[in-house]
């Protein structure tokens, strides 16, 4: 991408494949006004006004004859998207049309856009940071609102402005290091070691605390899966169902009804999780329960988060029940994992729980509803998503921003383990230094292209 020239104007279809009410053309660079003129008819001659809005005629540029009622936008540099000039033609979204666009201007000297090349110009001609520009991508991919609000305050800077206090307190302290290292003859204080040691702990703490939402982030752009896992009979489908909004598994009062796995994605809390329905675990009757079975292990192992189902109405005398409950809940407790105690409708006095249990409880009843928007809500606080504070603030959202904040803590840990030893500032400085090179890398203001091109290159093609 980066071996093209990036004064180009270039163009694109920038709305989804398909045929639609609108179809956006767009184009963006110096010529992006001259290759537009002869395409168009508008009601004041070619003149395009600025940040308004145009309705006019797509025309054949040779004969004149119409094609299209359009409305073009114009946004002159700097205020555009890029900060190139940028012409956007929406037409009627028929594909043979938007495509005829594209040629048009190809033919009047524009070149196809690459993917994520608008994007990649706004960057470049400092418009947006990386950060800003992820999230670009993270709000074009957002299955659930939630997702989207994240990636908007992503957008508007909110990491880049969470992390630019602790940037500015790591170069001042380099800064005041460096004075000390060129200006000794001339009898500059050098900073004492004791202050060195508690400025890099006031750079060091918030990283930490910036590296620990990473989790959170992380589950919030991709989602995550969550296996249902019990005894047969328990009521693990029906909770999926209730979970899911909807009949998805076929529920029954034959133990073992379930002999696949059976999933449903939904949002919780704007968090995409998926739901695994699986088999109930007991000593399979037959091949198919067995294999049912295995491939119950197999999800509780894999999956991100584990809801055990007990059966709260079971007698207590039932040994095989309470032996095979405790066995789940020590397999789940080496998890992320919530406990549901599932048919309090059918009890006065529920059956007691696994000894030993550490992990949360919540009472339900698949039957009834009770206990399902508190099951979501724990559900949605062992993903950390009940902190409205993380929520509001910036925080780590893929693993290169991870990275990064992992590459500057473990650089302040080492300078920080060398002042004891009486080590020379100009040694100190290479440290620091070296965790101020990921801060940069984060917004993009140090980043190498191959980095840049591997971010651009996953965006769709128009945007």
């Amino acid at each position: 991408m980066f071996s093209m020239h990036l004064d180009d104007t270039i163009v694109a279809i920038a709305t989804p494949p398909g045929r639609g009410g609108i179809g956006v053309v767009r184009l963006s660079g110096a010529a992006a006004c001259d290759i537009a003129r002869p395409m168009l008819r508008l009601p004041h001659g070619c003149d395009f006004e600025p940040g308004r809005a145009q309705f006019g005629e797509l025309i054949e540029p040779a004969s004149g004859e119409r094609i299209d009622e359009v409305v073009v936008t114009f946004f002159t540099n700097p205020h555009s998207y890029t900060t190139d000039d940028v012409v956007e033609i929406s037409c009627h979204g028929s594909p043979v049309v938007l495509q005829h666009v594209v040629q048009m201007a190809m033919a009047r000297g524009a070149r196809l856009a690459e993917p994520g090349e608008f994007t990649m110009r706004a960057f470049l001609n400092g418009r947006i940071d990386l950060t800003q520009a992820e999230a670009v991508r993270d709000l074009i991919e957002s299955q659930t609102l939630y997702q989207a609000q994240v990636a908007a305050r992503q957008l508007e800077g909110a990491l880049s402005k969470r992390l630019q206090p602790t940037k500015q307190k790591l170069m001042e302290l380099i800064a005041t290091m460096e004075a000390g290292v060129d200006f000794a003859e001339d009898d500059v204080a050098v900073i004492p070691d004791a202050q060195i040691l508690s400025r890099i702990a006031a750079v060091r703490a918030p990283l930490a605390e910036l590296l620990a939402s990473f989790a959170f982030g992380k589950v919030v752009h991709e989602g995550l899966t969550l296996a249902i896992v019990g005894r047969p009979n328990v009521g693990k489908s029906s909770l999926f169902n209730r979970l899911a909004e909807r009949e998805r598994a076929i529920v029954t009062a034959t133990p073992g009804t379930t002999r696949d796995l059976v999933s449903e994605t939904v949002a919780i809390g704007g968090i995409p999780v998926r739901l695994v329905d699986t088999a109930g675990i007991r000593t399979a009757l037959d091949e198919a329960e067995s294999i049912g079975v295995r491939k119950s292990m197999e999800a509780l192992a894999e999956a991100d988060m584990v809801l055990v189902v007990l059966d709260a109405s079971h007698s207590a005398a039932d040994e095989e029940a309470r032996v095979r409950d405790a066995e789940l809940v020590a397999l789940a407790a080496q998890r992320l994992a919530v406990v549901a105690q599932n048919k309090i409708d059918a009890t006065n006095n529920a059956a007691p729980l696994p000894a030993a249990l550490t992990l949360p409880v919540v009472q339900t009843s698949a039957l009834t509803g009770q206990g399902i928007a508190e099951l979501r809500t724990q559900i949605l606080r062992l993903l950390g998503g009940d902190s409205g504070a993380q929520q509001e603030s910036g925080f780590l959202t893929n693993v290169r921003q991870q990275k990064l904040v992992e590459d500057a803590i473990t650089a302040l840990d080492q300078a920080a383990g060398a002042v004891p030893l009486k080590t020379p500032h100009e040694m100190l400085l290479l440290d620091l230094y070296g965790a101020l090179r990921p801060l940069d890398d984060i917004t993009g203001a140090t980043t190498a292209d191959d980095i840049l091109n591997l971010i651009f290159s996953s965006f769709c093609i128009g945007k």
